[in-house]
């Protein structure tokens, strides 16, 4: 499958009609229509039908869509999981995933659902118990798609503290990194907190991406190009990987391959067909939103 940017992916509450709306003109790579957190218990079923609307508008180009719903263990999740497979979003987002045995309860019900094969599941990593079984997890189903990083609730069940650098979390996030690259499946950031602290937002977006991130999840428009900004190959590291491909093919059969006084051997290929494979990915989508680069 080929590669699919997701540097920003927006949470939206699909009970606020005018920020879906605004989701439709944002140069976000994904959108997560919220059922959950971001709902009243009122609000819950109309804002369900919101984002079914949403999903099958066809109104939002090349943005992928997914659909959280709440979890496994409240009153709406069946009704949720019932509308989202409908729905056919590329991915249904289910909070506080905590077991493997949860991935397949999941997927059985999105296939009793008749979700398609193309709707994944997205699994909330966001409790001690998820990520001591993370690997489990990550390996559960075909149907997963990606980790999505809670890291407010982790925060709170480790009793830890909301810092810069995110020292008490590290160690928990490397883990959950470790088992999605393991199983071969995306991973994405949690959320930075305070939309007002750009600098500290921008930090923490490089700090995701060093560690290797896809990308990030945001709650406000105004993260998005950092985030963009960030997540994506800059022009230097596009240039470097153009040129240690051309120097590998023009030394092909020589033994000894050098960029720029570098060695070049086949792991440094692999890594710059990834970055190029990215960048050729993040212009495409550009081109289909009509949006311009972060």
């Amino acid at each position: 499958m080929s590669f699919r940017p997701r540097r920003s992916v927006l949470y939206m509450p699909s009970s606020n009609a005018k920020a879906l709306e605004k989701a439709k003109t944002l140069p976000v790579d994904g959108i997560i229509f919220d059922l959950e957190d971001a709902v009243a218990p009122d609000a819950k079923p109309a804002a369900r039908e919101a984002a079914v609307a949403a999903v099958t508008s066809g109104e939002y180009g090349g943005r992928e869509l997914t659909i959280r719903v709440n979890g496994l263990d409240t009153q709406w999740h069946a009704d949720d999981i019932a509308a989202a497979s409908a729905a056919a979003p590329d991915a249904i987002v289910v909070p506080k995933v905590g077991s493997a045995e949860e991935v397949r309860t999941l997927g059985a019900q999105m296939d009793r659902a008749g979700a398609p094969e193309t709707t994944k599941l997205w699994a909330m990593i966001e409790t001690p118990v998820a990520i001591l079984d993370a690997l489990a997890i990550a390996g559960a189903s075909d149907r997963l798609g990606a980790f999505v990083m809670g890291t407010n609730d982790l925060v709170k069940e480790l009793y830890a503290e909301h810092v810069p650098g995110r020292a008490p979390i590290l160690p928990s996030l490397h883990t959950a990194l470790l088992a999605a690259r393991a199983a071969g499946i995306a991973i994405i950031d949690g959320v930075y907190n305070d939309v007002k602290d750009l600098d500290g937002f921008l930090a923490e977006c490089e700090q995701g991406r060093r560690m290797g991130f896809d990308g990030k999840t945001l709650i406000h428009p105004g993260q998005v190009d950092g985030a963009n900004r960030a997540f994506a190959p800059s022009e230097q590291a596009v240039e470097d990987a153009r040129g240690i491909l051309q120097a590998w093919e023009d030394g092909a059969g020589s033994g000894v391959v050098t960029y720029n006084g570098r060695m070049v051997e086949n792991l440094h290929v692999e890594s710059a067909r990834r970055t190029l494979e990215i960048h050729e990915a993040i212009e495409a989508l550009v081109e289909e939103q009509g949006t311009s680069p972060a």
